[in-house]
């Protein structure tokens, strides 16, 4: 790792717990990581906290897809909206318990967005500026992680089935 970037291990603030850790380790998943991300963002002091504070930078940033990868592409065109999967390599792993800056309280990890989790996938939904499927390289209009982050994968947005709409009891897709 780039010693030149900040890392996010800071030491615990007062009301959080960390999980123990797996008897596996963290060797299990046998992701392969498909290409980087290059932000802006060399800091975690100066990355947006969440794709809206990213936007209001109107920074944008590219995505750089290898070359194995890139024949995927296909199909996909400036002016989409995809949702991209990265792996927040710089973040802690090992809290149960965080205690947000907002917050009057510890909350679970799993209430909430950020990066310190079990398994630190980055959830980012951007549109495609430009797209240069030879080079693999993808301008998108902006992103809230740190230069370097190692991308996962690339999904399309589809409104007619990635649109949150409430969800009434009994009605399908409905979990008591």
């Amino acid at each position: 790792m780039d010693d030149s970037i900040e890392r996010s291990d800071a030491g615990q603030r007062p009301g959080e717990t960390r999980f123990p850790q797996p008897e596996s380790g963290y060797a299990d998943a046998g992701l392969v990581f498909i290409g980087r991300i290059r932000s802006p963002w060399t800091e975690r002091s100066a990355c947006p906290k969440n794709m809206a504070k990213a936007r209001e930078t109107g920074r944008p940033a590219t995505v750089e897809l290898d070359a194995p990868w890139r024949a995927a592409l296909a199909g996909v065109a400036p002016g989409a909206a995809v949702h991209l999967l990265t792996w927040l390599d710089r973040a802690r792993r090992d809290l149960a318990l965080q205690m947000p800056r907002h917050a009057e309280a510890p909350r679970g990890t799993f209430s909430l967005r950020s990066p310190v989790r079990p398994n630190p996938i980055g959830l980012h939904l951007v549109r495609i500026l430009s797209l240069d499927i030879e080079t693999g390289r993808i301008g998108i209009d902006a992103i809230d992680a740190l230069d370097g982050t190692p991308l996962l994968d690339i999904k399309p947005y589809f409104a007619t089935v990635d649109v949150a709409r409430e969800i009434g009891e009994g009605e399908p897709g409905w979990m008591a």
